[in-house]
Formats: structure tokens, C-alpha cells, sequence
């Protein structure tokens, strides 16, 4: 049986005994109203006539008493009385034989007829005879206020066993309304606990499943078979969890091939360029050159070896601005034999900035974009110059040169890190994955570098990088070097 099947079943069945009790409850207070409503009618009928037949009297005398006018004396109140004598007469009529009534309707119409006779006797000048009416009248008043409580005495005689026999009636319906009441309240406890345990225990433990999941625990044993929505929900989440473990073991397994193959890959590069092979022939070259007495040439073949020696070995870790600089000036001592004097390197720094760590290889690929892009074209004149300085709370690193410059479309989209790839001549990593690696390693999403530029008349690219202490250090992978 389904949740909602069960729900249907099982809450109609809750409202009908519910709607029970209030009928029981209504019809109990419907039949004590209803006596009373009867026996109280009656009484306030009785009572009513009597205070109308007293102000019927009363105006008759005041009528008699100054006859200008009859409209005040047969007007609304004395048919008022006709009406309320009338209602009597209907209810005389009626089957109940605890309303005899027969004496007071023709005390009424006693007093109705002498009042007529002494408003006719008063319009025919006939004082005295019309006096007499009234005597008649006043004294059928007072014959119609000891019958009427007579009646009202007798009504209530009549009815005192008929109110105890509803009060006993409605002391049984209070009791089978407290036992169905009773009954109401048990079955909506039994419902309460069946749902509780039905639907809540199992969502309950849904719940719990879905939280060892989510924290990663995956082995789930098999749940309780059920055959309601719970049950379907049941089986999703422990076949979910039993796909989310075999996909699982698929990623591990292609992580693990992902991991060979770029060993593969870095041995068959490694097999390419031997560093060791490489190093041992340009240190073999070198003394080759002193033999031969090119001393130049000697060092200019050590400064390859140290320039290839810190791309090689460096690019894994952090390093100082120091061993920057020194990989610079290896970089500039090759450049300019082969530029010569139309180029000159300027270099000035503050020498307590120079331990200060940053990714390796993040200075000379500005310095080699300022020979290659901005400089490399001047016959004469060009000039490069690298500044390490302190700005406030950071380390300022700027590069500027007097070259052709860039345009400002040029400038915003490196920014962008959007910009086309450098020129295949370009030996470093280039400027944009330099930018990358700056975030990545300071751990900021906003620009660190400014780039300004003028065409024909250079380009400045100035980068701010926080202080960072030796128990902050971070190791750049290799796999972000671009």
C-alpha cells in the first residue's frame, strides 16, 4: 500500500469520527434549545399580551378622559393587541394540550369589545354609559393578568419533567460524546505513532543515508524492502551510491593512467634533452674556448649553462629575488653579445627586497619580451631598465624600456590574460602565464601587474606582490608553468 493510499485511507476515517462527535454534540444542544425556545415563546407571548392590554387600557382613559380624537386609542396599539390575541388563538389551535388558552383569548376579546363599546358610547356624548365600559374593561385587565400568569404557572409546571428528562437525555449524549471524543483521540494517537514510524522512521534514515553519502561514505547495506514511494527512494539512493562507487573507481583508475602516461611523457622529454649530457657538452665547449684563448666565448657558453641549469632545475619551487637577478644578468650577458652596445641594461634595487620569494622564471620572460618586442628593431639608444624597490607594504618589480610600445588594444587584452600567444622566438614562458602563476602563488584574483605603454616611446609593466614570509612559502606545481 502506497503513502498516499494510506493517507487517503486513514484521514477521511479521522474526520468522520470527528464530524460524529459534533453531530452528537449538536443535536444534544439542538433539542434542549428547541424545549426551551418552545416554553419560553409561549411565556413571552403571555407576558406580551398583558402589557399590551394594560396600555390599551391606559389610553383608553386617557381618551375618555379628553375624546378629541380616536386615531391615539384604535391605533398601532390596539392592533398590536388583535395581533398578539390572534398568535394565541394559533397556538390554542395546536396539538399540545399544555397551552389551554381558551379562558385568556376570551378574556381578550372581552376587553377588546367594552373598549370599542366606550369609544362608541364617548363619541355618542354618552359619558356615563361609557364610564361603565371602562369599569368592564379595567376589571377584564386585571382577569387577564391572573390568567396569564396562571398559564405562565402552568407552563412551567409542564415542562419541569419534560427539561429534566432532556437534561438526563443530554447527560447520555455528553457521555457518549466523551467516549467518542475518547475514541477520536486514541485512533488519532494510533494514526500519529503509524505515521511516525511508517513515513518518518524511514525518511529518517533516508536522511542519514544521504548524509554518509555526502560525506563520501559509500558503503551502504542493503535497506528494508518496502512497496511505497519510500521503498522506490530507498532503492534510487543505494543504487545511486553503488554507481557513484564504480564511477569512483573508474576516475582512480584514469587518474592512475593519466599519471603514467605524464611520467611517459616527462621520461621521453627527459630523453630528448638529457640536462646532465646537455651540461657536460657546453662545460666541455667552455674549457675548449679557454684552450683556444676565446675567454669570451668561454663565458658567454657558462652563462647558457647557468641560464639553462635555473630553467631546468628551478621551476618546481619558489626563489628569491636574488637568484632572479642572478638568472637575469646570465640572460642580459647573452643578449648583448648579441645586441652589443645597441642596447643597454640598467639595474637598480633595494637590497632588502632581495630575499623576498616569488615563483621562478616570473621576471625574465618581461625582459626577454623588452629585448624581442620593444627594443630589438633600434639601431641605437635602447635601453632597458629593471627596478626593485619597496612601495608601502609591498615589493614593486618594474621593467621599462624606450621601444616601439604597444597598442592600447595590445595592452588590455594581456591584461585580460585574453591576448594571442608570443612569438614562437620567445624562450621564456610568457607574459600572460606569468600573470597566472602570480595569482596562483600570492593567492589573489585581482590584477597584481600594470602595464603602461605609448607607441614609439616604450612601455613600463610594473608588478606589486606582498611581503611573503618563509612560513608562508608556496610550491608552484609544475603543472600551472604554462
Amino acid at each position: 500500500m502506497t503513502i498516499r493510499t494510506k493517507l487517503l485511507l486513514f484521514i477521511p476515517l479521522l474526520v468522520v469520527f470527528a464530524n460524529i462527535i459534533a453531530y452528537f454534540v449538536f443535536q444534544s444542544g439542538k433539542v434542549v434549545q428547541q424545549s426551551y425556545d418552545e416554553m419560553l415563546g409561549r411565556i413571552l407571548l403571555i407576558e406580551q399580551t398583558s402589557e399590551s392590554a394594560e396600555s390599551n387600557l391606559k389610553l383608553l382613559y386617557a381618551y375618555l378622559l379628553n375624546p378629541r380624537g380616536d386615531k391615539a386609542v384604535q391605533g398601532p396599539t390596539e392592533y398590536q393587541l388583535m395581533q398578539l390575541k390572534a398568535r394565541i388563538q394559533e397556538v390554542s389551535d395546536s396539538t399540545d394540550p399544555s397551552f389551554a388558552e381558551e379562558d385568556y383569548v376570551n378574556l381578550l376579546a372581552t376587553f377588546l369589545k367594552e373598549k370599542q363599546a366606550a369609544v362608541l358610547d364617548a363619541k355618542a356624548q354618552d359619558p356615563q354609559s361609557a364610564f361603565e365600559h371602562y369599569i368592564e374593561a379595567e376589571k377584564t385587565v386585571s382577569y387577564i393578568h391572573e390568567e396569564g400568569q396562571q398559564l405562565i404557572d402552568d407552563e412551567l409546571a409542564y415542562y419541569r419533567p419534560i427539561i429534566e428528562n432532556i437534561r438526563n437525555k443530554n447527560e447520555r449524549m455528553n457521555g457518549w460524546g466523551v467516549a467518542l471524543f475518547g475514541m477520536n483521540a486514541l485512533m488519532g494517537g494510533l494514526l500519529a505513532i503509524w505515521v511516525s514510524r511508517s513515513i518518518t522512521g524511514p525518511v529518517g534514515r533516508l536522511v542519514g543515508l544521504a548524509k554518509r553519502i555526502a560525506t563520501g561514505d559509500l558503503n551502504i547495506r542493503p535497506q528494508p524492502r518496502r512497496d511505497d514511494e519510500l521503498g522506490v527512494l530507498s532503492d534510487a539512493i543505494s543504487q545511486m551510491s553503488t554507481d557513484l562507487s564504480i564511477l569512483i573507481e573508474k576516475d582512480k583508475q584514469s587518474l592512475e593512467m593519466r599519471r603514467l602516461v605524464k611520467e611517459l611523457e616527462l621520461l621521453a622529454l627527459q630523453n630528448q634533452i638529457n640536462p646532465h649530457f646537455l651540461f657536460n657538452t657546453l662545460n666541455v665547449l667552455s674549457k675548449l674556448a679557454i684552450l683556444e684563448g676565446a675567454e669570451k666565448t668561454s663565458d658567454l657558453i657558462v652563462s647558457l649553462s647557468n641560464l639553462l641549469r635555473y630553467s631546468l632545475q628551478k621551476l618546481d619551487k619558489p626563489v628569491t629575488l636574488q637568484e632572479e637577478l642572478d638568472h637575469i644578468r646570465e640572460y642580459v650577458t647573452i643578449q648583448q653579445a648579441r645586441f652589443r652596445d645597441r642596447i643597454r641594461f640598467d639595474l637598480h634595487f633595494d637590497a632588502s627586497v632581495l630575499q623576498q620569494q616569488i615563483p621562478a622564471l616570473t621576471i625574465q620572460p618581461f625582459i626577454e619580451n623588452a629585448f624581442l618586442h620593444g627594443v630589438e628593431d633600434m639601431e641605437s639608444g635602447a635601453i632597458i631598465v629593471l627596478t626593485l624597490s619597496r612601495a608601502n607594504e609591498d615589493v614593486q618589480i618594474e621593467i621599462s624600456d624606450n621601444g616601439k610600445g604597444m597598442t592600447e588594444e595590445t595592452r588590455l587584452s594581456v591584461l585580460r590574460l585574453k591576448g594571442e600567444a608570443e612569438s614562437s622566438s620567445s624562450t621564456g614562458l610568457g607574459m600572460q602565464n606569468v600573470f597566472r602563476r602570480l595569482q596562483l602563488f600570492y593567492g589573489k584574483e585581482e590584477e597584481m601587474v600594470e602595464i603602461n605603454s605609448n607607441i614609439g616611446r616604450g612601455t613600463t609593466i610594473t608588478i606589486r606582490i606582498p611581503v611573503k614570509k618563509e612560513s608562508e612559502r608556496t610550491d608552484v606545481s609544475v603543472v600551472d608553468r604554462g
